[in-house]
């Protein structure tokens, strides 16, 4: 009559199972934003060292899309145009970009230790879960192993 005190667990490991999946999805969503904005960073940086080697008529290749590329002289290194975020963009002097660019920089590197904390938040509660899984693993055990005794026990009275 009263064997239905292992039902309870397996739902419950399942629900922690379905935890980790979702702990793991957004794992890999983060990370892949940390890549994002790794790029980002390193794009930056290629901008401020144009920046800083580039002088008024240079000639430079512009990509133009498509992989393909025209030559340019620039006409005035002192007009840069850079991209402030939202769509607007600023035309600075070539001290001014670049300090516009380092900001820029922080800023992605300030995100991108925001995302990593997240990351390493998913992490130790992913452990936990794995514990509690563990723990109930052996509680299920060891209530096997009691029903099994107490079946032998009861067998050995008839």
């Amino acid at each position: 009559m009263g064997g239905g005190g292992g039902g309870g667990g397996g739902g419950q490991m399942q629900e922690i199972q379905q935890a980790m999946q979702a702990l793991e999805e957004e794992k890999e969503e983060l990370e892949g934003e940390v890549q994002d904005l790794q790029t980002e960073k390193a794009e930056t940086d290629e901008a401020i060292e144009a920046i800083e080697t580039l002088e008024t008529g240079s000639t430079v290749q512009v990509p133009i899309g498509g992989g393909a590329y025209v030559r340019a002289e620039i006409e005035d290194i002192d007009e840069i145009i850079v991209g402030l975020g939202a769509d607007y963009a600023a035309e600075q002097e070539q001290d001014d970009a670049i300090d516009t660019l380092e900001t820029k920089k922080e800023a992605i590197d300030e995100r991108i230790e925001g995302v990593q904390e997240e990351i390493a938040e998913i992490e130790s509660e992913s452990e936990q879960l794995e514990e509690r899984a563990q723990q109930m693993q052996q509680q299920q055990m060891q209530q096997m192993m009691q029903q099994q005794q107490q079946a032998e026990e009861e067998g050995g009275d008839e």
